[in-house]
């Protein structure tokens, strides 16, 4: 039996550590809405990986610092 994993993010903490960046910046400079961005930091939707590695590149980070796969409890 595969054990369940949910994707975690680190996003808003990253958006901070960048200035303060609101999530209206970030949508801009990955080219999403801002719906889309607060969907994803709130766990509700997984980016596709050219989203992932676009949202690493805007904070100069490796996907793996916003990104992880954590157990279901």
């Amino acid at each position: 039996m595969l054990n369940e994993k949910i994707l975690k993010n680190q996003i808003r903490a990253h958006r901070f550590n960048c200035g303060e960046m609101t999530q209206e910046s970030l949508s801009q400079r990955v080219g999403v809405s801002r719906q889309t961005i607060v969907a994803i930091e709130k766990g509700n939707y997984n980016p596709s990986v050219t989203l992932a590695l676009e949202m690493a590149r805007v904070f100069g980070v490796s996907v793996e610092e916003i990104f992880s796969l954590e157990e279901k409890s």
